[in-house]
């Protein structure tokens, strides 16, 4: 855990940046890089009754990790996608609380 979510960002801009992604995120959690999971949404947008291009949103589904650790991992997760050449991108984090969160029928 932590898991990705990708919007507006397409499945082989996220394969280009995924092996670096994951271990620079690893290295700012301290954890092991089969912890991530990258998950890529084919939303459609619709503005004024057409179709258009996302706007790049990166939701971060995790244990919260303190404001440091979360400062750093936007940074990575904004530096790896604008190196995509995309200029403007938006991540966003939601926290589960352990008690709530269950593997296997079994709170954490």
């Amino acid at each position: 855990m932590p898991h990705l979510v990708f919007r507006g960002v397409s499945v082989d801009q996220v394969k280009t940046i995924s092996k670096s992604l994951v271990n620079e995120l690893a290295d700012v959690c301290r954890c092991g890089t089969d912890n991530f999971t990258l998950e890529i949404c084919s939303s459609t947008f619709v503005f004024e009754e057409n179709e258009v291009s996302g706007f790049p949103f990166i939701e971060v589904k995790w244990f919260e990790r303190g404001q440091e650790v979360r400062d750093q991992f936007a940074r990575v997760v904004t530096k790896l996608v604008q190196s995509l050449e995309i200029p403007e991108v938006e991540v966003a984090f939601t926290t589960f609380q352990e008690s709530a969160y269950y593997s296997n029928g079994k709170s954490f």
